[in-house]
């Protein structure tokens, strides 16, 4: 494979399987306000892009006008049931304790909500200092802003750069950003979701965190392969 020197994550439904809980609420939250969606809409529609960029798109599709206070209980709702149900994606913690190349988070979610997440999953130190948010940029996600803003950060060459996501918005936005891109599909949200367009513009995929370094493996440490 090309010459990687810096591996950048997404967070939800990559590291951490957390849009299956995510996409479920927005469903149900919607269908009290009268509008019927279901999984496959929001994995076509949402995944990867920031709330605020959600709730746009809805307003504009389905001429809904939500309350001032929709967006803080909706994302205190979320929070509680990441408390009691978010799980971090299984052979995660492996894969970053033998990569020999340096790693980092770029992710549409709030700092807050992402700092969190870090948290219930054990996670917070792994990524200490490595965690980029579409907060700090003006365009979020299919724009590559983001991940070139990592880049910049990290003094890497966007051509030296693979970023693991799951969403169409991610890897669009990474392709933009000329960087390589590997759609990771163990998420419990893409389980029935059948090969899309995002599996096509992604420079390979894989489903397991066991496959990781399968054809990968200048990204291991030389121990771990010996």
């Amino acid at each position: 494979m090309p010459p990687i020197d810096l591996i950048i994550f997404d967070c939800d439904g990559v590291l951490i399987d957390s849009e299956v809980i995510s996409a479920n609420m927005l469903v149900a939250e919607l269908a009290e306000h009268g509008v019927k969606i279901d999984l496959s809409y929001v994995a076509r529609n949402f995944l990867g892009r920031s709330y605020p960029t959600v709730i746009s798109q809805i307003r504009q599709e389905f001429g809904l006008q939500l309350s001032d206070n929709f967006e803080a209980a909706y994302r205190q709702r979320l929070l509680d049931a990441f408390a009691t149900d978010l799980k971090i994606i299984p052979g995660v913690e492996d894969v970053l304790n033998r990569l020999c190349v340096p790693y980092c988070l770029a992710t549409s979610s709030s700092p807050s909500r992402l700092k969190m997440s870090l948290e219930i999953v054990g996670l917070t130190e792994a990524f200490d200092g490595r965690t980029t948010t579409a907060s700090e940029v003006a365009n979020g996600k299919p724009a590559p802003d983001l991940f070139l803003l990592v880049a910049q950060k990290s003094g890497v060459d966007p051509r030296r750069c693979l970023v693991i996501e799951d969403s169409f918005a991610g890897i669009k936005a990474a392709k933009a950003a000329n960087m390589q891109t590997w759609r990771f599909r163990g998420g419990s949200h893409l389980q029935d979701i059948a090969h899309d367009e995002a599996s096509d513009l992604a420079d390979r995929e894989f489903a397991s965190y066991a496959d990781f370094f399968q054809g990968a493996s200048a990204l291991m440490k030389r121990q771990a392969h010996e």
